[in-house]
């Protein structure tokens, strides 16, 4: 293994960590700033990835195309949706469709002809492991360290961006394996599987992902019974509404970064059902139509088993027993299954651990949370002048839409002017 230094590269204005979707919307941006600012990002996968482990044919994106990766910024931007459909010779066949909502696989493919054109700005199998203080005091630059299978290089930024993705969360107690799948790597390991072993699946969670597995399963496993398991009494319908979806809205997050805890909170109670453990209309309906109809057909295939969630799991013999406590019954009681798939969502993101000693020099509020500016850019105290930024683990300061897909592209555009402004 080889160690490169920093002085063998030259300090760049912008230093990337992590290329998802929020990284690669802004490189669109810092590819159409005028300020000509240098940037590198480093991903540790080997090539972009959106969820791929939930590309089901028949998911559906909950926002709109227009809030791709560079529309809302710049409606005239090459690297929008529109753009992409043009270059593909689908532009009016998707005019054609009446819908404002694109497949997961489509926008995936969207995400790998966008960063097609970048390509050369990103470097894969590229894993930041610390971020440390640069030269000098006051710190004006972070030195950025990288391994990657060949070698070990530091490399210097005056801005760091971090943008590491969500972390998916499994119910307490419960650890995956090969019987135990978290839905972020559903496909993954659903493709892997014999269909033999997939006769009876037990999905838990309420939210839009855990009800596309259950209708994929009835779909694709004719034999397969499923036992969905969720906290609520049946799947609660998401609040897709005009008004309930302006909390997605640029202005949105101005009025949650300004309001009093009690804004914010009422932000939370009143519009968590915009997103959170919430499922999308139609597939509420198709799913207890096809219930219905298997009752109907006497083969019952779809087991509903509200006011439950799972407090543990573990292999016996051949079955994967899990334990669910009913709330209905205040009782625990044991189910033996094949899989478990836990459709229990994700973490925000806590950049702690990556910014190591830096880490001191970030403010934290009364709850221990980091302290963040309405550009994104952490509060650190007066010797650390680089800029820090965050995408993502910012719904304390900056409401539901951080670790969302809708805000992508105005952030990342008030992020480079952010940078723009403390460069001149």
């Amino acid at each position: 293994m080889t160690v490169a230094h920093a002085g063998e590269s030259p300090t760049h204005d912008v230093v990337g960590v992590g290329f998802g979707p929020a990284n690669l919307s802004l490189a669109v941006a810092l590819e159409e700033s005028p300020a000509a600012l240098t940037s590198a990002f480093f991903e540790r996968r080997a090539s972009i990835s959106w969820h791929q482990g939930m590309l089901l044919p028949a998911a559906k994106m909950q926002v709109s195309f227009l809030k791709d990766l560079a529309t809302f910024r710049n409606p005239a931007s090459r690297f929008s949706f529109v753009s992409f459909l043009h270059e593909r010779g689908r532009l009016v066949r998707f005019a054609n469709n009446h819908d404002f909502f694109p497949t997961r696989r489509e926008f995936h493919d969207y995400l790998e002809w966008a960063e097609s054109k970048l390509a050369h700005e990103v470097s894969y199998d590229s894993e930041v492991t610390a971020i440390r203080p640069g030269p000098g005091r006051p710190v004006d630059s972070v030195l950025v360290d990288v391994s990657t299978p060949e070698a070990t290089r530091t490399v210097e930024a005056r801005n760091i961006v971090i943008s590491t993705g969500l972390v998916p969360r499994m119910p307490a107690g419960v650890q995956s394996d090969e019987f135990v799948w978290h839905s972020s790597r559903f496909l993954d390991h659903f493709r892997d599987r014999d269909p033999r072993s997939l006769r009876r699946v037990a999905v838990a969670g309420g939210g839009q992902s855990a009800a596309e597995i259950v209708r994929f399963l009835h779909d694709n496993r004719p034999d397969t019974v499923v036992h969905a398991i969720m906290p609520s009494y049946g799947y609660v319908v998401a609040d897709n509404t005009p008004f309930a979806n302006q909390i997605f809205d640029p202005a949105a997050v101005d009025d949650y970064f300004d309001g009093s805890k009690q804004a914010k909170d009422a932000f939370w109670r009143y519009h968590r059902n915009t997103n959170y453990s919430v499922v999308d209309d139609e597939v509420i309906r198709d799913l207890y139509r096809r219930g219905y109809d298997d009752e109907v057909a006497g083969a019952p295939r779809l087991n509903f088993v509200n006011l439950a969630h799972v407090v543990g799991a573990k292999r016996i013999a051949d079955d994967t027993r899990v334990t669910v406590y009913s709330m209905a019954r205040e009782e625990s009681y044991d189910l033996d299954v094949d899989v478990l798939v836990c459709a229990t969502g994700y973490d925000p993101m806590d950049p702690g651990d990556l910014l190591g000693e830096l880490a001191e020099h970030c403010v934290q509020d009364a709850e221990g949370r980091w302290q963040v500016d309405r550009d994104y850019r952490m509060v650190t105290t007066p010797d650390l002048r680089c800029g820090i930024y965050l995408q993502g683990g910012t719904e304390h300061t900056h409401g539901l839409s951080s670790s969302l897909l809708s805000n992508l592209a105005t952030r990342s555009g008030e992020i480079v002017s952010s940078i723009e402004r403390r460069k001149s």
